[in-house]
């Protein structure tokens, strides 16, 4: 009892507004044609996520077999010629590195002579 008058027990806060009920349903398509898009979009992205993935798999494996092959060939004592050319190239790169070297060696030693 306050200031004379009975309060009646029931609910506290704000009363929800009046929604049009069309209004409502509408937003709710929406937001689910939205979730559908997105779900839609999400799986897109997951396919191709998976099919690059498959792609390198499938180079990686390609790419064992040939070295397992290059390798039962050197057992047999063939040595490839996939090998031959990537050490003839790793010794033409050292030599080409190597008088790099050289000629700058040259360079500043003549530069540092000459006043």
């Amino acid at each position: 009892v306050v200031g004379g008058k009975v309060k009646k027990p029931g609910k506290r806060g704000r009363k929800p507004a009046k929604i049009d009920l069309k209004a409502k349903l509408e937003r709710s398509r929406q937001s689910a044609r939205e979730c559908r898009a997105r779900k839609k979009l999400r799986y897109q992205y997951l396919e191709e996520l998976v099919s690059s993935r498959e792609r390198a798999i499938c180079a990686l494996r390609e790419e064992l077999e040939m070295y397992k092959q290059w390798c039962m060939a050197m057992d047999q004592g063939k040595i490839p010629s996939e090998i031959k050319a990537l050490l003839t190239g790793e010794e033409q790169g050292k030599a080409q590195q190597s008088s790099t070297k050289l000629a700058k060696a040259v360079k500043t030693e003549a530069n540092s002579s000459n006043p």
